[in-house]
């Protein structure tokens, strides 16, 4: 198991979309999340597949936690919130 802290994560619809975008990723078969600490966690631990689970927070807007946090992070957090919110 291998838990990230990331930041932008805000609420439910935020979590639905992180969940929703990790599970596309081959090798990845669940993902938890925890709102309160802004941690997800997935039950891996090898590194090649957590480059890529980092990519893809990335992508989606929420950086691990130590990384840039841009205003183009925030901006796609905030998209992706509101998609999981739907």
């Amino acid at each position: 198991m291998t838990t990230l802290e990331i930041v932008n994560l805000k609420c439910g619809g935020c979590a639905n979309t992180l969940k929703k975008g990790l599970l596309e990723l081959d090798g990845i078969s669940d993902v938890s999340v925890d709102l309160e600490a802004s941690k997800v966690t997935i039950p891996t631990e090898d590194e090649q597949l957590l480059e890529k689970v980092k990519a893809k927070l990335s992508s989606m807007g929420y950086p691990e936690a130590g990384d840039a946090n841009t205003l183009l992070h925030k901006a796609k957090s905030y998209v992706s919130c509101a998609k999981g919110k739907l």
